[in-house]
């Protein structure tokens, strides 16, 4: 049996292939046949540009009905997809193409002088266009082609795509998925969630992310069902689009606007199945808010880049405010210390994981690989976790210092590499702070040379020139000297605790 993502997806595809698969915002509808029909001729246009099975594909597009196709396209031609956050500038997308050497790059027009010429130094073969409509030079060249049907054969542990994460060194790691990593989690969210005939997904994310791209769109293309495409969240086109939807999908941040928006109300949401919420800890405070106002308790979830979705509150049963629910069919969790020891219940350690969902390892990495694995399978997931006396799992803290700012992971380290490289700067520390609104905010701690004059408009401006803008700090806050323990090491803990106020107050 052909163990290809694409044909087991497909394989649950409506009978009736005009029935819809994505409604617009604009209120035009595409049909199942029409998704199919497009991927066929990306694919056919990947094996005219000679992309074997294997090659890395390599996309930083606009979120668009044909940016998704294309996605089905290489799956369906056994290409690694590899999407890139639209926010990368050209060091952090220079460094992905050099490591991943894809045979192909697909770039927004405006980006097409620059992308080609870091793609030339990468000695990538080919580099088309994609635009926000879904126009461009890729799409032009595959309507001159016929739709290709045939599927690539694959095997479970084939790869079907690469996902970069960043690294707490500053050099980022692509997290291999195959394609059972991807219909695993695909099939058993769509069993513990409920999908059912008629559901329609409210799609607000972006498609460059585990969220929007794997557990959103995989999911619901699982159930043979419709989503709701819009480019980007917006609480005004959420409130008006809502009442066609019977699910939802988002980050915190999401339904905390929701939540500031006077057109949230109980009865617009009174028809909805369910809300889900990833990607960041979503306070207790949400959950509680969103319930009182809506009468709706919002599904949390637990997964990262390396694994998809681990844990999930239950459809059916309590969904518990500041948990992460149970682990999800197949997969197996624990708690265990430094050293590899297994705690017990209610016992604080780093949360272990291991099922059919648990990535390869990290692209041509392979002691970084060997370093995040236990002896008997188990990933190391880097969370400061424990498991209560009825198994719902706590995520109490992350380990490595991640942010994770509007849904996003962000590594402090690749951005104090930016900041220490600046003239008039001795050293820096970055931290997440609370924020109403995007969760945590990158912020940076900076001891100045004794003279210098810098300030933190220029700082901000350095990394927006160097960075995705999730990284750029929204504060910077100047010290004499940063804090350490007597081995030396800068005391984040204390940072945070003396600006922990900063947006809050």
């Amino acid at each position: 049996m052909n163990r290809n993502l694409y044909a087991l997806l497909s394989d649950r595809f409506p009978a009736d292939r005009s029935a819809p698969v994505l409604e617009l915002a604009d209120g035009q509808q595409h049909a199942y046949a029409h998704l199919e029909a497009m991927a066929g001729r990306y694919a056919a246009l990947l094996r005219q540009l000679d992309v074997k099975p294997g090659d890395r594909v390599a996309v930083q597009t606009e979120k668009s009905p044909n940016a998704l196709y294309f996605y089905l396209g290489c799956i369906q031609a056994g290409a690694v997809y590899l999407p890139l956050n639209t926010a990368y500038k050209k060091a952090e997308v220079s460094y992905f193409l050099k490591d991943a050497e894809p045979a192909l790059v697909v770039c927004r027009p405006e980006s097409l002088a620059e992308i080609r010429e870091i793609a030339q130094a990468a000695g990538v073969a080919h580099v088309h266009t994609l635009d926000s409509d879904g126009g461009g030079s890729l799409t032009e060249a595959a309507m001159a082609l016929a739709p290709d049907p045939e599927v690539e054969p694959r095997s479970d542990d084939d790869l079907a795509a690469i996902l970069y994460t960043s690294g707490t060194t500053g050099r980022s790691k692509g997290a291999m998925l195959t394609h059972r990593n991807l219909s695993s989690n695909a099939f058993a969210l769509h069993d513990i969630w409920g999908f059912r005939e008629g559901d329609v997904l409210l799609h607000a994310l972006p498609i460059f992310h585990v969220h929007g791209l794997f557990v959103a769109t995989n999911t619901t293309l699982a159930n043979g069902s419709s989503m709701i495409f819009l480019p980007r969240f917006d609480a005004d086109e959420v409130v008006r689009l809502l009442p066609k939807a019977t699910l939802m999908m988002g980050v915190p941040t999401f339904y905390v606007r929701l939540l500031q928006h006077a057109g949230f109300t109980r009865e617009l949401a009174a028809h909805m199945r369910l809300f889900i919420s990833g990607s960041a800890p979503l306070l207790e405070e949400t959950f509680t808010s969103f319930e009182e106002r809506t009468g709706q308790r919002i599904l949390e979830r637990y997964g990262m880049t390396e694994a998809g979705m681990i844990t999930s509150n239950p459809y059916e049963g309590e969904r518990r405010a500041g948990t992460v629910g149970f682990p999800l069919p197949e997969v197996e969790v624990r708690v265990a210390d430094d050293s590899g020891k297994i705690l017990g219940r209610d016992e604080i350690g780093v949360l272990e994981a291991k099922g059919p969902n648990i990535f390869k390892g990290y692209w041509r990495m392979p002691e970084k690989t060997a370093e995040e694995f236990r002896a008997d399978g188990f990933f190391i997931t880097g969370d400061i976790s424990k498991i209560d006396a009825e198994g719902y799992v706590h995520i109490v803290g992350r380990a490595k210092d991640l942010i994770i700012s509007g849904g996003y992971n962000v590594y402090p380290k690749e951005i104090e590499l930016v900041i220490d490289a600046l003239p008039g700067v001795v050293e820096s520390a970055v931290i997440g702070l609370a924020h109403p609104d995007f969760g945590e905010a990158v912020t940076a701690v900076v001891k100045r040379s004794a003279l210098d004059s810098t300030d933190e408009n220029a700082i901000i401006e350095a990394t927006k020139e160097a960075l995705a803008s999730f990284k750029v700090p929204k504060r910077v806050f100047f010290v004499d000297e940063l804090p350490r323990n007597t081995m030396g090491k800068v005391q984040k803990a204390q940072l945070r605790e003396t600006y922990k106020d900063s947006f809050t107050a």
